[in-house]
């Protein structure tokens, strides 16, 4: 058997460091100090300094979702069985159909918005949890919430609408990108855990749609509103996102164009809005590269960590040690993780939410070793 080189011998060793913590830090927070045992829901957010939850104002469906994902992917049956029926018996809409966006602190509707986003992580995470689990109950989630995001959000020219009001009567939010990006994302677990081609048309028309009418055509970047909008912005974590997204898909994508436009928004995201020096990853850059947002979240490191992994220039892999070892630096802690942080490397949020963890566990799973 060939050795491996050092680099990829470092690569292994480090995401296994990552993952380590992952078990034993973030995991165990989330079933012990951040998860409500009475709503049985997991709390917004914890306090770094002591893992105590934040006041609970509100609960998420999404964040309840990711947390689905989460535990099923890391082989937490029993708690994943928790989060499932929690989902369920929470946030479903038996009136209108379709999913509230969000309970107050006793588990009533507090926001009862149709939001395109929360549905399309309902579809991802009960597609995760029935791949593992074989849940007839998570698979029909998947085919129904599916089946109402095509005939409930959607918009003109294959797009879909980010929210509508409870009752689907008054469109509240038009197309943006992020909530089609984890359509996207939804859609690919789903047809790898159904095996039904009706994803893969799915899948097709709506990356034909992004290319239309999101494509920033100089750059290759996905922009956050449709092209011509006022105001609009590049984000890099979100071009490292669609990188790996649509390298997922393979010729699923191939009529769109987005491969080849995504090669170049790479390119583009890194060198404009990674910090040579530290390898922090901005925000966001206007269309001419300069930086509008500085601010560094963590989910836009971890998309990066990803995208680099899962690059077919090796001479761009050859980045992912020091990489890997920058991140670990700068946003992990020995109890939890630092969310966002200055180019100057001060905490800018200090509490570590429930959301998280979804993608610090897509991007370790994306490295190399797993």
């Amino acid at each position: 058997m060939p050795s491996m080189n050092p680099s990829a011998t470092s690569t292994i060793a480090l995401a296994a460091t990552l993952r380590d913590h992952f078990n034993r830090v973030v995991l165990p927070l989330w079933r012990g100090p951040g998860f409500n045992t009475a709503l049985k829901l997991p709390y917004e957010a914890v306090r770094a300094e002591d893992h105590q939850p934040l006041p609970a104002e509100r609960y998420r469906a999404m964040a309840c979702a990711r947390q689905l994902f989460v535990f099923a992917q890391a082989g937490d049956a029993a708690h994943a069985r928790v989060l499932f029926d929690s989902l369920t018996h929470t946030f479903q809409d038996t009136r209108h159909g379709g999913w509230f966006y969000s309970v107050d602190a006793q588990g009533a509707p507090l926001d009862t918005t149709k939001d395109l986003y929360t549905h399309a992580f309902v579809v991802f995470a009960c597609a995760e949890y029935a791949r593992r689990s074989g849940s007839r109950d998570a698979l029909e989630v998947v085919h129904r919430t599916s089946s109402l995001i095509q005939s409930h959000f959607a918009a003109a020219d294959d797009l879909f609408n980010a929210a509508y009001a409870a009752d689907f009567a008054t469109v509240t939010g038009t197309p943006i990108q992020n909530p089609l990006m984890h359509l996207t994302e939804a859609w690919l677990a789903a047809r790898e855990a159904t095996g039904d081609h009706a994803f893969d048309a799915a899948l097709s028309r709506l990356a034909d749609a992004i290319a239309r009418h999101f494509v920033h055509a100089p750059t290759g970047c996905i922009a956050e509103l449709p092209i011509g909008a006022d105001d609009n912005r590049l984000e890099p974590g979100h071009q490292f996102e669609w990188f790996w997204l649509v390298k997922q898909g393979g010729t699923l994508f191939e009529t769109s164009g987005l491969e080849d436009a995504l090669i170049r928004a790479f390119s583009f995201a890194q060198q404009h809005g990674v910090d040579e020096h530290t390898g922090g990853v901005c925000a966001s850059l206007d269309e001419t590269g300069r930086i509008k947002d500085a601010t560094q979240r963590i989910w836009a490191q971890t998309e990066y960590l990803r995208a680099l992994a899962n690059h077919d220039d090796p001479a761009v892999r050859a980045a992912l040690p020091k990489q890997a070892e920058r991140f670990q630096q700068r946003f992990l802690r020995p109890q939890g993780w630092f969310e966002c942080k200055t180019p100057a490397g001060e905490v800018a949020r200090a509490e570590m939410p429930s959301t998280t963890p979804y993608h610090l566990a897509t991007a370790y799973q994306a490295l190399p070793g797993a």
